[in-house]
Parts: structure tokens; C-alpha cells; sequence
């Protein structure tokens, strides 16, 4: 999940990844636009905390959605709720 939430003008997502492997973490409006890329690339299993600044976004309810394929070729989705409020 992020913190703070609700948030102005940032918020940090925090989560955790099992297994290496490719990790794309990417933010959406509610009309299913990406408006963020985060993340894009190889990760070792850790955990993580990627800020996202949304001092160019209006106002709204986004939905970060991790998705991370394992080298062991396992497949896992998650989406958020994120609000910033100006």
C-alpha cells in the first residue's frame, strides 16, 4: 500500500517481491490511462519503496498495479487505490 493515503503532492508505495524477475509497477486513472511508469525492469527479491510524485496529476482516485513475473515464470498481479487530494 502507499503512505500517506490520501496524498499531496507524493506518496510512497511500499512492497515486497518473493522471487527475481521482472518487475513493472505503473499508475492509472480511473479512465485506465497510464499516467506513471515506476518501476520497469529486472528486480532481486527485496523490498522496495518507489515515491511517486503527482504534482503534475489533477486531483483523483489512480490505481497502481504491481505485476512481477519470477524467473521461475510465476505470475503475480496487485492494484492499489491511490488518492491525491490538492
Amino acid at each position: 500500500q502507499n503512505y500517506p493515503n490520501p496524498f499531496n503532492p507524493s506518496t510512497t508505495l511500499r512492497f515486497r517481491i518473493v522471487e527475481s524477475g521482472s518487475v513493472p509497477l505503473k499508475v492509472f486513472n480511473l479512465l485506465g490511462k497510464e499516467v506513471a511508469t515506476l518501476m520497469n525492469g529486472h528486480a532481486k527479491a527485496g523490498t522496495f519503496n518507489i515515491v511517486w510524485d503527482a504534482s503534475h496529476q489533477p486531483s483523483g482516485v489512480y490505481i497502481a498495479r504491481l505485476r512481477s513475473m519470477s524467473d521461475s515464470k510465476q505470475v503475480s498481479t496487485e492494484s492499489r487505490r491511490l488518492m491525491l487530494i490538492k
